[in-house]
């Protein structure tokens, strides 16, 4: 089971409080998080990723473990802390603006 923080206003459209709970079939990676969550909640779709290209939306940004990875590879393996429930994976909305 992985655990998933979103930001506030992702968790007001997939209409859900605290963290989400998932299962990910297979290796835990970004993709396979993403697919899942799109999956439980539909309405997410393209908010955190393109939805052709599946690349992560400019200002969105991941970490776990005290790490970003935000630029580490979709089918990258996911830290063994987070795959195994530990700890959060942190799906955050960057700021922009002077």
């Amino acid at each position: 089971m992985i655990r998933v923080v979103l930001p506030a206003h992702l968790r007001t459209l997939a209409r859900v409080d605290g963290e989400v709970k998932l299962d990910v079939e297979g290796a835990a990676t970004q993709r396979s998080l993403l697919d899942a969550l799109e999956a439980c909640y539909p309405t997410l779709r393209g908010t955190i990723r393109d939805q052709v290209t599946q690349e992560r939306r400019a200002f969105v940004r991941f970490f776990a473990c005290e790490q970003d990875l935000s630029h580490e590879a979709p089918d990258a393996p996911l830290p063994d802390a987070v795959a195994l429930g530990a700890e959060p994976f942190l799906v955050v909305g960057a700021m922009a603006g002077g």
